[in-house]
């Protein structure tokens, strides 16, 4: 085990789960990875495009509904193709950890260069069985503009770290965009949460402020996950970056979104001035303003997309806090029904939830579900 790790195993004991939590668990896990891929795609068509734009395009109160990018409505990019790889490395570490290895930024790694895989290949290659399943559909080799810095920072096998980031002056919101997953891990200590996210981060964003963040929306999501209100989940964030060295410009953002909320009725100009230049820490401030002001989750959302900044990350990142809060259900349903790759969604969080609340049942080191191990086999 790595030393570093090893300290955290008694934190990541998880919770005795009941039926009617495991229910709710789940419910929470489908919204968050549904949430995200909903605002992603609804903010997919509009992504850099000015306000006045927008309004040029689809009329006076901007964008209202799903509209096509990339050839189709629904449409989701490289933020949700990386949420998606954030789960499935979360449950080979889990599955990993039978063998006495324990290290999740690894296992995080190496589903980020399995995602970088697919912007090359042109499709699955089924002689990888080391690779799962999610690596097999067919549908996420699809390339969807994703950041350079995601490139470089998975160009080659190296892992960026805390201590040696991968691009060192990167800070913008992709790394916190595929970080709501991390919150998912509710029977772990806040703690922990934050700097499985701030490893990860160091893996294609260095910038402090881009790993800060990360840790900032991983956390806020753990705390809605776990029951608690967004004011009371921001609050418990701020006091949790309050202990770490170049928190401040976070959780300035945090503390401005919280403000904002008593300036008015909320508008696209407040959105894009709590986003600022378009870095982490802003575009997660306007994500927890848009879902503190929404009226409901498509009001939120569409919020959230009518801005001037990166629209597909704002929608991203509102969803999946709006997803922890609220559950799948709360989310609209008729978005959700154009929704590319739905399925494979709804098969993943249903596999994270139930390793999550009944993994002693599926692997251990003395015997392992066949089946289990073949989705998310302990060798890569």
């Amino acid at each position: 085990m790595d030393g570093a790790w090893e300290v955290w195993v008694g934190a990541t004991a998880g919770p005795v789960w009941g039926r009617r939590e495991q229910q709710d668990f789940r419910s929470r896990v489908r919204g968050t990875l549904l949430g995200v891929a909903v605002g992603d795609a609804l903010g997919a068509p509009v992504d850099g495009m000015s306000v006045a734009a927008i309004r040029e395009a689809h009329g006076a109160e901007g964008l209202v509904d799903m509209v096509p990018a990339y050839g189709r409505r629904g449409a989701v990019t490289h933020h949700t193709q990386l949420t998606l790889y954030s789960v499935d490395g979360l449950i080979r570490a889990q599955v990993r950890r039978d063998t006495g290895a324990w290290h999740p930024p690894t296992d995080l790694h190496r589903a980020y260069l399995r995602w970088a895989t697919t912007q090359r290949d042109w499709g699955p290659d089924e002689r990888r069985k080391e690779d799962g399943w999610l690596a097999r559909e067919e549908w996420l080799y699809a390339r969807r503009d994703p950041a350079r810095a995601l490139l470089v920072g998975l160009g080659d096998d190296t892992m960026g770290t805390p201590d040696a980031p991968k691009n060192p002056g990167e800070a913008g919101p992709e790394a916190a965009a595929r970080s709501a997953p991390f919150g998912l891990l509710v029977g772990w200590e806040p703690q922990l949460v934050a700097q499985l996210a701030v490893e990860c981060a160091a893996q294609t964003h260095g910038h402090p402020v881009a790993c800060l963040a990360a840790a900032a929306y991983a956390v806020t999501v753990h705390a809605l996950a776990r029951g608690e209100n967004l004011d009371a989940a921001v609050q418990q964030t701020l006091a949790l970056l309050a202990t770490r060295p170049g928190h401040q410009p976070v959780s300035d953002a945090l503390q401005q979104a919280l403000g904002a909320v008593r300036q008015g009725m909320p508008t696209p100009e407040r959105v894009s001035g709590l986003i600022g230049a378009g870095t982490a820490e802003g575009v997660v401030s306007a994500a927890v303003y848009c879902t503190l002001v929404g009226q409901d989750v498509r009001r939120s959302l569409c919020l959230s997309v009518n801005h001037d900044g990166p629209s597909a990350a704002t929608g991203a990142l509102t969803g999946g806090l709006l997803g922890a809060l609220h559950g799948e259900t709360a989310l609209p349903p008729a978005w959700l029904a154009e929704l590319e790759g739905r399925p494979t969604i709804l098969e993943l969080a249903d596999d994270f939830a139930m390793e999550m609340t009944q993994g002693p049942a599926l692997h251990s080191p003395a015997a392992s579900s066949p089946a289990w191990l073949a989705r998310y086999p302990r060798g890569a």
